[in-house]
């Protein structure tokens, strides 16, 4: 992903192995999901560049195996609903971009920005 690829979604070209969330009744899944482990949710704004770049480096700094936790996108310009739904259910404060890291229903971490720091995820899973 580039600096200014608006519109594109997670899953175009990368190697994470990213869930779209589109729906409250998989935002539901995904939450009861993290009973089982962790489930980390990333909340990204397909307008805005910061965004970009911080999914992008989070992106490029990653390494954690997909089977460590559940990794989940949410693309909160198509699917606010479920953005704003993340944010009540959680009790976390809305931001953009933002990962969501979960472990049996709770929020263990939270980040927005530059704040969004891949080798901290990994070590918290």
């Amino acid at each position: 992903m580039g600096f200014f690829s608006f519109g594109k979604s997670a899953t175009n070209s990368t190697k994470m192995n990213w869930t779209n969330i589109n729906t409250l009744e998989q935002l539901a899944k995904a939450i009861k999901s993290s009973s089982e482990k962790p489930a980390l949710f990333f909340k990204h704004s397909t307008r805005c560049s910061i965004s970009s770049m911080a999914l992008n480096r989070f992106e490029q700094n990653f390494s954690a195996e997909d089977s460590r936790c559940n990794l989940y996108f949410i693309d909160l310009i198509a699917h606010r609903d479920v953005s704003n739904a993340i944010a009540e259910q959680l009790g976390v404060q809305h931001q953009s971009p933002q990962v969501i890291l979960l472990n049996n229903h709770q929020v263990i971490h939270t980040a927005s920005h530059s704040g969004i720091d891949a080798q901290e995820i990994e070590r918290l899973i």
